[in-house]
């Protein structure tokens, strides 16, 4: 009995000890800063709801250092993260992402701060876009590039906010139009929201944003154009 009184207070002792230890750390300091990126150009996404995970692997790192760190991604393609100086590993999660899985693993190192880039392989990107405001209607005409052909188009879509976040899950109004309306991928395609069908709390405010989106066949991420100021007085 006494025995299992030292081992329990020797094992206790020694979770105190490296609690101390965990804690006696100095808190991280450096920043990693990029974005992800399609022949040099960001890839516009959900805000933060597509992540990348980073990892710092090695016996020498304590092991709350090398579980997967998380990095979300904004809706602009960038994202930053506060770290500790070291080496790192940096991959795409996968089924996460409007873009082709790939598996390869990005070697980043961090010496008070660093930038990279992430490429990605995207089904379609929004190009040429242009919304405006119309008479009646806030009007988006713009391109699609197909980029990798191993899956086909689903739908696009305009989608209107009161704020600069805007996308599938933050949006008061929106317009669609579906893959077997567009018969032609080389020509431009529209759509429109019409001011009329706001709701009131967007119909009394001097502007809004819209931004476009465009949904993949079997992948659940959107890929997204910027999102564009429209004045409505």
């Amino acid at each position: 009995m006494k025995l299992n009184i030292y081992s329990y207070l020797t094992v206790l002792l020694a979770l105190v000890m490296a609690g101390c230890e965990y804690d006696n750390y100095e808190p991280p300091k450096a920043t990693l800063t990029g974005k992800v990126v399609y022949n040099g150009q960001p890839v516009g996404v959900r805000s933060n709801a597509v992540r990348l995970e980073l990892r710092q692997p090695g016996p020498e790192y304590p092991l709350w250092r090398t579980t997967p760190i998380n990095i979300n991604i904004a809706q602009d393609g960038t994202f930053s993260a506060v770290l500790f100086d070291g080496n790192y590993k940096l991959t795409r999660v996968r089924g996460n992402g409007p873009w082709v899985d790939q598996t390869d693993t990005i070697n980043v190192e961090v010496r008070g701060s660093a930038a990279v880039e992430v490429p990605v392989n995207p089904f379609f990107l929004i190009k040429d876009e242009q919304i405006k405001k119309g008479s009646t209607a806030i009007d988006a005409t713009f391109n699609l590039q197909h980029v990798n052909t191993t899956r086909q188009l689903e739908r696009v879509n305009l989608y209107v906010s009161g704020t600069t976040i805007v996308d599938a899950n933050n949006q008061t109004a929106s317009a669609q139009k579906v893959a077997s309306a567009i018969t032609n991928l080389n020509q431009p395609v529209t759509l429109s929201v019409n001011i009329s069908s706001l709701p009131a709390a967007l119909a009394g405010k001097q502007y809004v944003f819209a931004r476009i989106g465009v949904k993949t066949v079997g992948i659940q991420e959107l890929a997204y154009s910027a999102p564009v100021k429209i004045m409505l007085k």
